[in-house]
């Protein structure tokens, strides 16, 4: 992904980088895409914080490897969510992002019960939202997600619980009515 490394030429250290890379760039890209929700914006944050780990040398005493680097790049994509949010022009000027809303012809056109719990999740508020995709979708354990977001480990199982119990209201209302976009989460 980042480091390409010919095996005849690597050294211990390369190698060893590169071992890291080839086990963990798929998990590490989903973990960047599941809080930038951006392909591309994913790939650089996952490129940013591997270049910026291979320069240093805080990867080689990594004691839980998947929550570490998990961390490292969750860090890169919030920096990258935030200097997205409003960049700097190169003469110095604001831009602003594109608006990212669903549009209304891709909101009707999906109408089945996965494609409904995505549109629940992602309504949800960041806070609850960032820890149920890291929890359901990379299977993390609540204290891997807790060393990722850096909060405490209870404070991911009470976001937990309350995503859980948002997405199941959400969820009823929107079935019960069969309005797809009555309720909102």
């Amino acid at each position: 992904m980042v480091l390409e490394v010919s095996n005849g030429d690597a050294g211990p250290r390369e190698a060893a980088f590169a071992r890291i890379v080839e086990e963990h760039a798929r998990f590490l890209y989903r973990v960047a895409h599941s809080l930038l929700r951006h392909p591309q914006d994913a790939e650089d944050a996952v490129q940013d914080a591997l270049l910026k780990l291979y320069r240093g040398d805080a990867w080689r005493g990594m004691q839980d490897e998947r929550a570490f680097l998990a961390r490292v790049v969750w860090r890169a994509a919030l920096d990258r969510r935030k200097a997205r949010v409003v960049g700097i022009a190169e003469d110095g000027a604001e831009l602003r992002v594109r608006d990212e809303r669903a549009t209304p012809e891709g909101a009707v056109a999906e109408t089945d019960e996965r494609e409904l719990l995505r549109e629940l999740i992602e309504a949800l508020p960041a806070e609850l939202r960032e820890p149920l995709l890291l929890s359901a979708i990379e299977e993390m354990s609540s204290r891997e997600v807790g060393l990722v977001m850096g909060i405490p480990e209870g404070t991911v199982r009470t976001r937990l619980m309350r995503a859980r119990a948002e997405l199941k209201r959400a969820f009823e209302e929107r079935q019960r009515t069969g309005n797809r976009k009555q309720v909102t989460a």
